[in-house]
């Protein structure tokens, strides 16, 4: 189970600080879903932000700080459900597969996490 935790855990990280440097270089694919699902372009650096907390949290839980992981894994489970929320609401589906994968990875993280 423990090693579970760590694989996921670790992917999840590298998931979300990739993404989260995607945002703040204005990937021409981060620029263009934003836009798509109505996300405007002044609030990317914040949601960067969120993610990449969101990774660094879930690497201090890693690393023996067990709360702040729990706490980092909800606040991206949370992230995600309003990124999917989003997408529904903006009818943007062929793209679906980005934050329900992220949103997965994040409830994994969550599960081990809270299993330790």
């Amino acid at each position: 189970m423990f090693l579970a935790y760590v694989i996921t855990t670790v992917v999840t990280i590298a998931a979300n600080a990739g993404i989260a440097v995607a945002d703040l270089m204005k990937a021409g694919f981060v620029l263009a879903n934003s836009a798509e699902v109505g996300i405007p372009r002044p609030w990317i650096p914040w949601l960067a932000a969120l993610k990449g907390a969101g990774a660094a949290g879930l690497l201090l839980g890693l690393l023996g700080i067990p709360a702040l992981g729990v706490a980092a894994a909800t606040g991206l489970v949370l992230f995600y459900a309003g990124a999917v929320a989003v997408h529904i609401r903006a009818r943007v589906f062929h793209n679906m597969a980005f934050p329900g994968g992220y949103s997965a990875l994040a409830v994994a993280s969550l599960v081990l996490t809270v299993a330790q």
